[in-house]
């Protein structure tokens, strides 16, 4: 078992910036792809973004790349987004998720262990 809190999420305004963070207890933490995925009411979880179990591996969904970074400190058993220039539309429930598997996935089905989740609002 893995267990994933994600913590960060919050208020801002169009333009601003957040950074999501997500602890991860349980299981070896290097065994995972970890990626973060959002979901807004009566619409499918999406990807967002993943990163390797090294960290040097990192897969983006087009509508945030350039704005979104995803990073991982092993050492630390966290993996992070730091979301910058937010617009509205990113407005949602983001969670934190653990694939164990070599490759990155987009697939929500991949991931084995998922977060609580974590509230984003964008005011425009």
């Amino acid at each position: 078992q893995v267990q994933l809190v994600e913590s960060g999420g919050g208020l801002v305004q169009a333009g601003g910036s957040l950074r999501l963070s997500c602890a991860a207890s349980g299981r070896t933490f290097t065994n995972y792809v970890m990626g973060w995925f959002r979901q807004v009411p009566d619409k499918e979880r999406e990807f967002v973004a993943a990163i390797g179990r090294s960290g040097i591996r990192e897969y983006y969904t087009d509508f945030v790349k350039g704005r979104f970074t995803i990073s991982r400190d092993n050492a630390q058993n966290t993996v992070s987004l730091q979301m910058n220039s937010l617009k509205p539309e990113d407005t949602a429930v983001y969670y934190c998720a653990a694939a164990p598997r070599l490759a990155l996935s987009t697939n929500p089905n991949s991931y084995d262990y998922w977060g609580q989740g974590t509230r984003v609002t964008v005011s425009s």
